[in-house]
């Protein structure tokens, strides 16, 4: 097929680029002139883990909020795998997470529409249903984004159906969970922490923790983009096991092969402190050392029900936990990260 990739620079994005290329598909990105004009400099672009691409990949310059560009991206491919978001960056304005999470999200469809594409995937985040009172919960759980990231994914959710409906483009809605794999960076800190054993754990540490290794999301997109049936369809993407963070951080270290965290300290102080950091340094524009949402990693469970993908997609994660956290370990110690 003829695709269109965007978020190419980004983790999730460089990897399915790559994957896309390798069976074959005819790929094009579209690329903010800033970041360089080249896909294969992408920050999930793993250098030890395949050749590279056999066909040119075409690169159109241009940002998701200008429509003329994404008019062009979108011209003559059969799909749109829509990837880039503003994740959480600090002195942002809500206004700037709400143009590319959201308001882009109807230029996507309509462009895609128009250029002949038959189906959108867009990507968003099981982040929209927040912490999960009653694990595992699937895609019909209720919504409670907790930030303005979250948020913004979940009015880029609507945008994309009402786009649909619309338009009478298929579109189909995937929610990964945490992702992980060789070129994340965002689990760094965990994996850092525990290999060299210095994390701490807030609270009892019993919270639910869902993983996806970025092969499996990967394969996961591809089918909602392949598969008859997904058209219109919301899918949770998550690897094969949930465990407790207690338990993740365990296998982490058996993988690290050092001893498991063991200190546990209480939430509220951090999470006060947070706060007090968030509010200093906001009018700023500058990283916070420490703020809440952080302290939520501690706090908040996250474990989904992966039943409906895999039974009308065919989904099926091939990475175990043990296995994604060693090469992600390994390529971490290549990296001189750890």
């Amino acid at each position: 097929m003829h695709v269109l990739v965007t978020g190419a620079t980004g983790f999730t994005g460089g990897h399915l680029v790559r994957s896309l290329d390798a069976r074959g598909d005819r790929v094009r990105v579209l690329v903010r002139p800033r970041q360089g004009s080249h896909p294969r400099t992408v920050q999930g672009a793993d250098p030890h883990a395949g050749s590279a691409p056999d066909q040119p990949i075409e690169v159109v310059p241009g940002d998701l909020t200008d429509a003329a560009a994404v008019r062009r991206a979108t011209e003559g491919v059969d799909v749109v795998y829509h990837i880039a978001a503003i994740y959480r960056q600090a002195g942002l304005r809500e206004e700037q997470y709400r143009a590319v999470n959201a308001t882009a999200v109807r230029t996507i469809v309509e462009s895609a529409q128009a250029g002949g594409a038959k189906r959108v995937v867009h990507c968003s985040t099981v982040g929209v249903h927040g912490d999960i009172e009653h694990p595992p919960a699937n895609e019909d759980a209720p919504f409670r984004p907790g930030d303005i990231y979250q948020q913004t994914k979940l009015e880029g959710e609507r945008i994309a159906q009402a786009a649909a409906r619309d338009t009478s483009m298929e579109v189909v809605i995937a929610r990964p969970t945490g992702i992980y794999g060789p070129g994340d960076r965002r689990l760094l800190k965990l994996f850092r922490g525990v290999a060299r054993r210095r994390f701490i754990i807030l609270g009892a540490g019993e919270i639910f923790y869902h993983l996806t290794y970025i092969d499996d999301l990967v394969e996961g997109l591809r089918l909602c983009a392949t598969v008859p049936a997904a058209a219109g369809r919301t899918y949770i993407l998550a690897g094969g096991e949930v465990t407790s963070l207690n338990r993740l951080t365990e296998i982490i270290a058996e993988e690290a092969h050092v001893p498991p965290p063991r200190l546990h300290l209480p939430v509220w102080p951090f999470w006060t402190a947070g706060a007090a950091c968030e509010a200093l340094c906001a009018p700023f524009g500058i990283e916070p050392p420490l703020y809440r949402r952080r302290v939520d990693f501690f706090t908040k469970s996250r474990a989904f029900d992966i039943s409906r993908a895999r039974t009308e997609l065919g989904y099926a994660p091939g990475i175990g936990l043990h296995e994604g956290i060693r090469r992600t370990l390994e390529w971490y110690r290549r990296e001189g990260w750890l």
